[in-house]
């Protein structure tokens, strides 16, 4: 009877092992309090602007909605400068959002500082200067793909973005069920998807070897997801939830195995690499440590 094989070196983790944490190659999220402090700064208009006579109301609450739509752009575009920062290869965002924020801020400092046109203008350069220098700009380019040209890193990029919009379907669909276990497996196995989606953006030519693992498989698994919640949102299935948590561990085991594959042949090339060189190396009379051999003049 066929087993499955595990051990320290083995790809396939062995029975028992706990499924991979959501959390593995996450970073710490930047959206902390100095975005936070954009949503508060505004909240003062709020009071003076019942102060202020009808034009100085006017001005004081656009001031105010004009301050949140910034903080909020600015909040959407650190997000997407994460997205962006995370994968080897990434277009950049179709919108500047931390730069749009940045514009946003100027005019609502602006409106704030009306009816006087030298304050505005002084505070809405203050505001776009401090801004960009709290948050800086948006990325401007694409992250090519280890290196390829455009074509290569598009069809790197088209199949990623497709493999992730099938792991968000997935993690909709298990959200739905509220049941923690099976959330928590399929973030396990989005993490390990998502493993093998770097290695191909950091080496577009093991795109064709993974294709199917990005597509069909990953199509099979959000079906299979998906009808499960039908099922189980219909009554409870205790034997159809085993099923799918195995199934779930099983494409999951066999995700890191194709990792670990592609990493073990880009170490062989290494490794072929390395002997060509040294062959050549030898045959000009290159030591190792540099030196040129000596020959008889």
């Amino acid at each position: 009877m066929a087993r499955r094989y595990g051990g320290a070196h083995s790809p396939t983790p062995p029975e028992g092992t706990p499924a991979p944490s959501p959390w593995d190659g996450k970073r710490r999220s930047r959206i902390g309090a100095r975005v936070n402090a954009l949503f508060v700064a505004p909240v003062p208009l709020l009071v003076t602007a019942f102060f202020q006579p009808p034009a100085g109301l006017l001005a004081d609450l656009a001031a105010f909605f004009v301050l949140m739509l910034a903080a909020w752009m600015t909040r959407e575009g650190l997000r997407a400068q994460e997205a962006f920062e995370a994968r080897a290869a990434a277009r950049r965002p179709a919108l500047p959002r931390k730069m749009l924020g940045a514009a946003l801020t100027g005019a609502g400092l602006a409106l704030a500082g009306l009816p006087d046109p030298v304050a505005a203008a002084i505070f809405a350069v203050l505001g776009v200067a401090l801004h960009l220098g709290a948050f800086g700009l948006d990325p401007l380019r694409d992250k090519r793909a280890g290196g390829a040209d455009d074509y290569q890193t598009d069809r790197v990029l088209r199949a990623v973005d497709g493999g992730e919009a099938h792991l968000a379907a997935m993690r909709a669909s298990a959200a739905a069920l509220g049941d923690p276990e099976v959330a928590r497996r399929v973030e396990g196995f989005a993490a390990t998807a998502r493993r093998l989606f770097r290695q191909v953006e950091a080496d577009p030519r093991e795109l064709p070897a993974s294709r199917r693992w990005l597509g069909v498989y990953l199509l099979g698994a959000r079906d299979a997801t998906e009808a499960y919640a039908r099922l189980a949102a219909r009554a409870p299935a205790p034997q159809a939830r085993e099923d799918y948590l195995a199934f779930i561990d099983d494409l999951g085991h066999g995700f890191a195995q194709r990792t670990e594959t592609l990493l073990l042949d880009d170490r062989a090339d290494m490794d072929i690499e390395i002997d060509v060189l040294r062959d050549r190396l030898a045959r000009e009379g290159v030591l190792a440590d540099g030196r040129r051999t000596t020959t008889g003049d």
